[in-house]
């Protein structure tokens, strides 16, 4: 299991160029990550029935592993996430001719619940546009990084990725490359351009001077010693004013 789990996750960065975050939720619910305690994955329950083989799964194998994630109380949107993940798996076995066949092919995903996703009221959204003090170079930044999340909808991922010569300032246009390494235009508003222009002319020159290094990194958002900010930072930041 082990080996064509490596396979597996090979074709998933090669072949398929997913991003390390999609590969690790894979190999977390294929095999479970094991640093953080149990996470219910696919072949760590195997394991626990003793399945030596993934050609000795069936539909009670899987019917069983439903049963289990349900009594460790995974929620049935994550549970389908997990089935997926071993569907996907499956289906690359098969098509490379490791495996004979998919035990999920006439298995069917569990129901998910309905829910109403969360929001912001217009004035909520407001608020927290303006909760930066643009008087300085950090207020600055998050001013433009939050005007730029609520104006483009692009991931935070795609955000902290940017570099400074991928926004086109006259045409109000952001060149990005997002998942799969798929190429897109994405447009701002004026407010937008308006706070990305502060933080151009005054904070981004200010928090580049304080670069401990010479790197040739481009990046558009930088971090409080000059560098790329990461992905982590900005939910962090986003918190904070929320």
């Amino acid at each position: 299991m082990r080996r064509l789990l490596d396979s597996y996750i090979r074709h998933l960065e090669v072949e398929r160029n997913a991003s390390p975050y999609t590969v690790r939720n894979y190999i977390n619910d294929l095999e479970g990550n094991y640093r953080r305690g149990p996470e219910k994955g696919f072949i760590q329950f195997l394991r626990l029935k003793e399945v030596k083989s993934l050609d000795e799964v069936n539909h009670h194998t899987l019917r069983g592993y439903i049963a289990w994630l349900m009594e460790q109380g995974v929620v049935r949107a994550s549970i389908a996430r997990k089935l997926s993940a071993v569907r996907s798996f499956y289906r690359f076995l098969v098509r490379e001719g490791m495996l004979q066949s998919s035990p999920l092919e006439e298995m069917s995903t569990p129901k998910l619940d309905r829910r109403l996703p969360d929001f912001l009221t217009t004035q909520e959204m407001e608020r927290l546009l303006k909760a930066p003090d643009i008087t300085t170079p950090y207020g600055q930044r998050d001013s433009a990084l939050i005007e730029m999340l609520y104006a483009s909808g692009l991931r935070v991922s795609e955000l902290v990725s940017l570099d400074a010569d991928q926004v086109n300032h006259t045409d109000g246009e952001i060149r990005v490359w997002g998942k799969g390494n798929k190429e897109r235009m994405v447009l701002m508003g004026l407010p937008a351009l308006k706070a990305l222009g502060i933080y151009l002319s005054h904070g981004r020159p200010e928090l580049l001077n304080r670069r401990k290094t010479k790197s040739r990194d481009n990046a558009l958002f930088l971090n409080r010693y000059g560098g790329r900010i990461k992905q982590r930072r900005v939910q962090k930041i986003l918190d904070e004013y929320a």
